[in-house]
This record gives structure tokens, sequence and C-alpha cells, in this order.
């Protein structure tokens, strides 16, 4: 199977992980004769300092004729003095924006080496299991208009969603359930927002086309508790964008390090752009010491995601989870009696362990 994949290295460590991704897809293009090609592109501040434009028309172009896209992270001080609408940011919510990748999936999934690292006690997070499912492209972050009234000393912003973009959101959810545990929970604001009301009208309508799937509402600050205090609960959460961004980081915190969660944004046709959740990292970027799971975790969604490969997916979260149990892990991870490495040295046991597993023993969909 050949397949066109841009990568976007984006800004701090993102060149980094994004080395350590393309030479675990490499490996596994080689075990299971396939083709990948990829090409390079600007984004965020790197681009803003080559092209003058966080997203240029370039990086557009190339991402739309592809498979499937990977980023590593946009963003850092270098770039904070820049208008809003300049800052390297911008180039991710556009190109967002510009693909129609309406739905965002972020999985949170508790590592059994990495438990003692949250700061939630063990027995709290041991089997935890979420994905969130975040609507992409809509609301606060999109809405018009968005402006300062200085004459009155005061500011504007326009939470809108259609009825059709909410609709494709809660499909998205519960149809992913259906590759999971069967169990969804829409978190809105519908005791104060007329959206949320609107929101939990289409969840309620919805639910009748999917009977098998079990629907709970939960307000976003109930969610948010419940998050912490008894995360086994969830299998799969939908809810529009500001609340899933809060959510999904939150949730964070569960797996002991932003380190470890990948991110995928997809459409209906399959076609997605893959990052981790973590930032930019410019204070040690350079140095060697980047976690790069989240980028190589990325790299496998976007195989289950966009491309069918469910057993090469399979591999690679095996080979992840092995290297963890070895006891291996980035100075920004903790495991007892570990060995620190740096980004090279994982990514090398990583594909010594590629070579050698036995996918059949990894928990498939743990990232679906």
């Amino acid at each position: 199977m050949n397949k066109q994949i841009v990568i976007l290295p984006g800004d701090g460590i993102g060149k980094e992980i994004m080395d350590a991704a393309v030479r675990v897809l490499q490996a596994i293009a080689e075990n299971f004769n396939h083709q990948f090609t990829f090409s390079e592109h600007l984004i965020g501040g790197a681009a803003i300092d080559g092209e003058q434009s966080p997203l240029p028309e370039t990086t557009i172009h190339a991402c739309k004729k592809a498979d499937a896209v990977l980023l590593g992270a946009v963003g850092g001080e270098k770039w904070d003095a820049l208008p809003g609408d300049k800052r390297p940011e911008k180039g991710l919510l556009g190109i967002r924006k510009e693909l129609g990748l309406f739905a965002n999936l972020r999985p949170i999934k508790a590592f059994t080496p990495l438990l003692h690292a949250s700061p939630l006690k063990e027995e709290i997070v041991a089997g935890s299991n979420i994905l969130i499912v975040r609507e992409l492209t809509g609301g606060l972050y999109f809405g018009e208009p968005k402006k300062r009234i200085p004459e009155e000393n005061a500011v504007v912003d326009t939470l809108y969603y259609t009825r059709t973009e909410i609709e494709q959101i809660v499909d998205k959810a519960f149809q992913t359930a259906r590759t999971r545990k069967k169990r969804v929970t829409s978190v809105d604001k519908a005791n104060v927002l007329e959206s949320s009301r609107m929101w939990r009208e289409v969840v309620e309508e919805k639910s009748k086309q999917y009977p098998d799937i079990a629907v709970d509402h939960l307000l976003v600050d109930a969610a948010a508790m419940k998050l912490i205090t008894n995360p086994k609960q969830f299998d799969v959460i939908v809810t529009e964008n500001m609340f899933g961004d809060i959510l999904s980081d939150e949730a964070s915190v569960l797996t002991g390090s932003l380190g470890m969660l990948p991110s995928a944004s997809v459409r209906t046709d399959g076609v997605g752009l893959y990052e981790p959740v973590h930032g930019s990292a410019p204070d040690i970027a350079g140095k060697g010491i980047a976690n790069p799971l989240g980028m190589i975790l990325s790299a496998s969604s976007m195989l289950r995601q966009s491309f069918g490969m469910e057993q090469e997916a399979d591999e690679i979260e095996y080979a992840v989870e092995t290297t963890l149990e070895q006891g291996y892990h980035t100075p920004d991870l903790s495991i007892k009696n570990g060995t620190v490495v740096g980004t090279k040295q994982m990514t090398e046991i990583i594909l010594g362990n590629l070579a050698t597993n036995d996918a059949s023993q990894c928990i498939c969909n743990s990232y679906a």
C-alpha cells in the first residue's frame, strides 16, 4: 500500500519527535511491505520565519493532496509578541479548518509502569481508558464576531454552532463507541447555554439511531470533577470545542505526563491530522531529551484511523508498552527503578521491540 504523508515538524522539539515517528513508520513499511512517501512543509513559528505566515499556501496545498498529515508542535516565546492572527497557533487552527477536520479524538490511557507518577492515587487511575471526542471547527474558537470594543471597554466572543456541526460530531462519537465499550457520555452546560441545550437535543435524537449504545449526560463542571474522582466510569466522552480542549488536558494527568498523549483530528473520508497533545517545549529543544512517545502513538493512530492498518498500529502500541514495561523512559516520565534515556535511544529501543514483539498480546483499539 502506497500512502502520501505530509510531515509538519513545526517548532521547538517538533523536528526531534517527528524524526522518531518517521523512523518507526519506515520500519513498519518495511515489515509489512508498504510504501510511505513523506514530504516536509512549514507551519507555525518556523513558517512565520521562513514564509511570513503561520500557514503558507504551499503547506495547505500539500496537505490537501496527502492521505494523512503528521504534525509535531507549534509555538514558543519567540513569537509571543505577535498579534493574535499572526501567531503560530493560527497555523494549527487554520489547517484544521482548511482540511475540514471536524472531530478531534484524544485517547487517555493509564500505563501500568507510570501509574505512580500520576498525582491521583493509583487505585483511582488503574484501568482508565477514555476517548474524548471533541468538536473541532465550531464554537467559541471560530465564532464571529470576535473583537474588542474600545469605546465600551468591552470584548465580544461568539459561540456559534449549526445543528449539522453537532450532528456529525455526535455521529462520530456513537460510531467510535461501537468499537469500544458501547457507552457515550455527552458533556454540555445545558443549564446555562442555549448552544448546549441544542447539543443535548441532538444527542437525544441521535441516540435513537444507536440503540446498542448507552448514553448519559453530564454538565461540564460535574464531568471535570468525575474525571478526577472516578475516571474508570468513562468510555467515550463527546463534547463541544472549548469544553473538549479543557477536559482533555485535565484528563492528561491520569497518564502522569502530557508526553504520552496522541491526538487525531479527522473527517468523514478518513483523512486526518495527527499530533501529540504536548506543546513545543522550546526550553528543551535540541537537548535530545524530548519524549517521542506521544508523536509515535499519533503515528500509530494515523495507521489505524486513516489507513485501516489495525495490525500495524497494534505493533507500534505494543512496542511502546513493552519499552515502558522494560523500564525505559525519558526525563519527563517516572518509572520505579527505571532507566532514563534520550529521544534517540528511546526510539532505538522501540525499533528493537518492533522487530521482536508479539502484537497479539496488545490491547487492541487502545488508541482507536
